[in-house]
């Protein structure tokens, strides 16, 4: 049994040599295309105003987010700080009516760090956007005031 050998015909060669370029022309715009909408799609951050950003480790901040490849920007940040009084009652012990809640403007902290923060995004479980008249923002207007 002869198996013949059939060759593909030099008109059919020269146009896939012809198609070649555009498709990987192509490939690298659907690349970029997909790329940028990514990093648009993914971040619909209202620059304008302030976002919650919350982290793995259950901290929160607060501030003005950007992003830039694998990393976040956030500047002007608070965060929440609960302090709870030194001594309490046996009742007292399992409520969290005693708690006091303060926005605390990140900066005066021992170390004296600056107003900006770098951050993975890997640690950053999700952030939200954050309306103009919620009391964190008014917590915030009320700080810049004073």
């Amino acid at each position: 049994m002869d198996i013949e050998r059939k060759s593909i015909p030099p008109q059919v060669k020269r146009s896939f040599k012809g198609l070649l370029i555009p498709a990987a022309v192509l490939v690298v715009i659907i690349f970029l295309a997909c790329s940028f909408l990514k990093g648009y799609l993914w971040f619909k951050i209202n620059t304008k105003g302030y976002q919650a950003l919350f982290m793995e480790s259950g901290q929160v901040y607060f501030g003005h987010l950007s992003s830039s490849g694998r990393w976040l920007k956030l500047s002007d940040i608070y965060y929440l700080q609960v302090t709870q009084p030194l001594q309490q009652t046996e009742g007292a012990a399992l409520s969290n009516d005693n708690q006091n809640i303060q926005l605390v403007k990140l900066g005066k902290e021992l170390h004296g760090p600056e107003d900006t923060m770098y951050i993975s995004k890997e640690k950053v479980m999700f952030w939200e956007n954050l309306k103009d008249d919620s009391k964190v923002v008014q917590a915030i207007v009320d700080y810049k005031v004073k």
